[in-house]
């Protein structure tokens, strides 16, 4: 893959970081203080998920996005 790829979700109030393909997520392994990191079938770390994204940051309203394209 030749790009990062970062989701935020609303909803959940997550973040996704991803430098692999998602689609090759095999297995999630809590990594403590709220990430999660995501890997492939050989063990390697593809993403990274982040928890209580807001409330970690101390924003009281969700984070609005913005795409930079360099």
């Amino acid at each position: 893959m030749d790009k990062v790829m970062i989701y935020y979700h609303k909803e959940t109030d997550t973040m996704d970081v991803w430098f692999g393909n998602p689609k090759d997520e095999y297995i999630c392994e809590e990594a403590g203080e709220g990430f999660i990191l995501k890997k492939d079938k050989e063990g390697n770390i593809i993403g990274i998920e982040k928890l209580y994204v807001t409330k970690t940051l101390g924003i009281k309203q969700p984070l609005p996005v913005e795409v930079v394209i360099a």
